[in-house]
């Protein structure tokens, strides 16, 4: 298949997805779909999703992907700025993530319930319970833990709010909590970050004197990739010295990666343990952190020739995992349904290699078919 092939393909698809999906039943979340298909919540897949939609309605003029972002969004989102499903003292920071999309959709809407229920995410955050380092908490359910995954989850909503809508007065609190998962999360051998971070240092699954879990899951890499360069974007302008400091965090997390970069242009799922038997080249982060190096170059953020590592990586995994069936239909593999530490009781997510390999491998999951899309959007700007 050639590189313009794919491009063609997946702009099919993505117009099959729109044509066969709601915000009651949206095509993509296959995950939804094995819990029973209960009924769709906020959430943040969808979120992704609706990013991509909103990018390609930027890139394209065509008011069906803004039409169709709309209502799926609208769905969720009352006159008076509630949001169904959504609270925000669960303290859940991937309930934050959606809330992007809302920017964009008021810009361009000009719809009142957009902008109240943008008031409505932000007042979370007034009240998440953080660690001692200023870090907010994952979940509230996630004692005194920050995972990288949160990154994503909240940073560049807390970064646009304030920039837009609070006179930048959490702009600064937002920056400083990289700069602790740097402190706390970053190997020193390896340049690599560790999945998640008990600041008690009691958790089962942290290690007694570092607090921090055990392997590098690429998933939870790539997602702080794009937290990353999505964050920057939203920067205000008299953010100079602290916007280079993320330049240089991203980088050096790019070139940590780098040497792990099979030849065929995807990363494993544990990244640092190519040769073990179990692993395997994992399609949701691969497209994370193409999708933060294609943005971090077209930002400037990134030299120019990182470029080529971002479309290595989508190239690749297009090569490797996405396929047409016997109907015609796009498949896409290599998929991790889902990875995490703890929870409740949950002695098995404990951050071993034998957990992470021991995750369902899925097709067509919104956690890959969301970032291959975001991805997508950054290859075809011009």
């Amino acid at each position: 298949m050639t590189h313009q092939e794919t491009l063609d393909r997946l702009a099919a698809y993505i117009d099959s997805l729109v044509a066969t999906s709601s915000a009651q039943n949206p095509a993509w979340n296959i995950e939804r779909k094995v819990g029973g298909n209960k009924p769709n919540k906020w959430n943040y897949v969808d979120g992704c999703m609706i990013t991509a939609l909103l990018a390609l309605y930027e890139i394209s003029g065509n008011r069906k992907y803004l039409e169709f972002s709309d209502d799926f969004m609208g769905y969720f989102v009352q006159e008076d700025g509630s949001i169904l499903t959504y609270s925000p003292n669960d303290y859940n920071l991937d309930n934050i993530a959606p809330g992007r999309t809302l920017f964009t959709l008021y810009d361009l809407t000009g719809k009142e319930k957009y902008r109240r229920a943008l008031d409505t995410i932000r007042s979370q955050l007034d009240k998440h319970p953080r660690t001692e380092d200023n870090s907010f908490w994952h979940k509230d359910i996630y004692y005194k833990q920050v995972w990288l995954d949160g990154l994503f989850m909240a940073q560049p909503f807390y970064m646009e709010y304030e920039a837009k809508y609070n006179q930048c007065k959490g702009c600064e609190d937002s920056f400083h909590q990289f700069l602790v998962v740097e402190k706390r999360m970053k190997d020193p051998k390896t340049g690599l970050y560790y999945h998640g971070y008990d600041s008690t240092k009691s958790i089962f699954w942290a290690d007694k004197e570092t607090g921090l879990s055990q392997n590098f899951w690429l998933r939870a890499i790539g997602w702080f990739t794009l937290a990353l360069t999505d964050t920057m974007e939203r920067m205000p302008a008299s953010m100079v010295q602290e916007k280079k400091e993320m330049q240089r965090i991203l980088k050096n997390l790019i070139d940590a990666l780098l040497p792990w970069q099979h030849d065929c242009g995807m990363f494993y799922q544990i990244v640092n343990k190519p040769e073990d038997p179990r692993n395997y080249l994992e399609t949701s982060g691969t497209m994370l952190i193409a999708c933060g190096i294609l943005k971090g170059v077209r930002l400037g953020f990134l030299p120019e020739s990182y470029r080529a590592y971002g479309e290595k990586a989508f190239y690749g995994t297009a090569d490797r995992y996405l396929k047409q069936d016997a109907d015609g239909n796009l498949t896409l593999s290599g998929i991790c349904l889902v990875a995490g530490l703890g929870g409740g009781n949950n002695q098995r997510r404990d951050g071993t290699l034998d957990y992470y390999f021991s995750e369902p491998v899925v097709e067509n999951e919104a956690k890959g078919v969301a970032p291959m899309l975001m991805a997508y959007t950054e290859l075809i700007r011009k």
